[in-house]
């Protein structure tokens, strides 16, 4: 028994709902945390770090109530103070990559669906998600550390208020959102679509998680539309298309500097350096092209 399975096997010892547990441990995916399947059972142990910027007690609520939802697989067990977590496994279902949202058909809309569900369920969760202060306290976090920003990151921060102030001209309804829709974060049994990782959830503008995902996706034309129809059962308006524009540029911004964590803490689990910088580019590139003043515009209008 090599040593990872070794420390596995004497977390699931501590957990009740597994205490008779003696079948295979497998590994999964997880790219800050470990995750394993065992037998019934889906089991998160937290990434080394992770407390710096995860509120374990913040994701036990959202889990809990996400499942409630409907959207979410059952929470078995949970430690807010360990932040090891057990759900259910979800069996036959394909954890979805950019890959698999391109050439699973509906897929783009099964996540539409899970979106308006979780966003409509009346769910409160207890942190609220704010842009630009977990920007700031991100960058915060950074100071200490020996990582260096991408050239002009400050600059186009400043450029970004143009953003802060349409949105807080017109501010959106606050929903319970994953805030973190990574494609690996979907299951896809081809009939409906389970999100997990509520690490980062809170109330926010639902459209946060539209874009997200769009930019997560690498979705094109066709499947914003298709995400888009879906969730909203009709064309959407120019500022909800907007706004789902914005967002694709807002969350590489912030997800540049958590790359940037995971690069200081020395995550060995992807080459951060290049995925802050390439995500930092993206949002530039979005930024700085000919369409995105208008739709600030347009959202600022309403």
């Amino acid at each position: 028994m090599s040593k990872d399975e070794t420390d596995v096997r004497s977390v699931i010892a501590t957990i009740p709902e597994l205490k008779n547990f003696s079948g295979d441990v497998e590994r999964l995916g997880g790219l800050t945390n470990l995750v394993y399947r065992a037998g019934d059972y889906c089991l998160r142990l937290p990434g080394e770090g992770t407390e710096e910027y995860i509120d374990r007690a913040n994701e036990a609520v959202a889990a809990r109530e996400a499942a409630k939802a409907g959207v979410a697989p059952e929470l078995v067990h949970v430690n807010a103070s360990s932040g090891v977590m057990v759900t259910r496994f979800i069996e036959g279902a394909q954890t979805m990559s950019p890959a698999a949202f391109r050439n699973r058909s509906g897929s783009p809309a099964r996540a539409a669906r899970a979106f308006r569900q979780l966003h409509t369920s009346g769910a409160e969760f207890p942190f609220r998600f704010e842009l630009f202060s977990m920007i700031d306290e991100y960058l915060g976090i950074l100071d200490g550390k020996e990582v260096e920003l991408p050239d002009g990151y400050h600059s186009v921060v400043a450029e970004a208020q143009s953003v802060r102030s349409a949105l807080a001209a017109r501010p959106a309804s606050l929903a319970p959102c994953h805030c973190d829709p990574l494609c690996e974060n979907f299951l896809d049994t081809g009939d409906r679509m389970w999100i997990v990782d509520w690490e980062y959830s809170g109330m926010n503008d639902p459209m946060w998680d539209l874009g997200d995902l769009s930019v997560e996706g690498e979705f094109d034309e066709a499947q914003d539309a298709e995400l888009l129809m879906a969730y909203f059962d009709r064309e959407p308006t120019g500022p909800e298309y907007g706004r789902m524009v914005i967002y694709k540029a807002m969350c590489d911004l912030l997800w540049t500097l958590w790359g940037l964590i995971q690069l200081a803490n020395n995550n060995p689990a992807d080459d951060f350096r290049a995925y802050a910088d390439g995500r930092f580019a993206r949002c530039r590139k979005l930024m700085s092209g000919t369409g995105f003043a208008k739709h600030i515009a347009t959202v600022r209008a309403g």
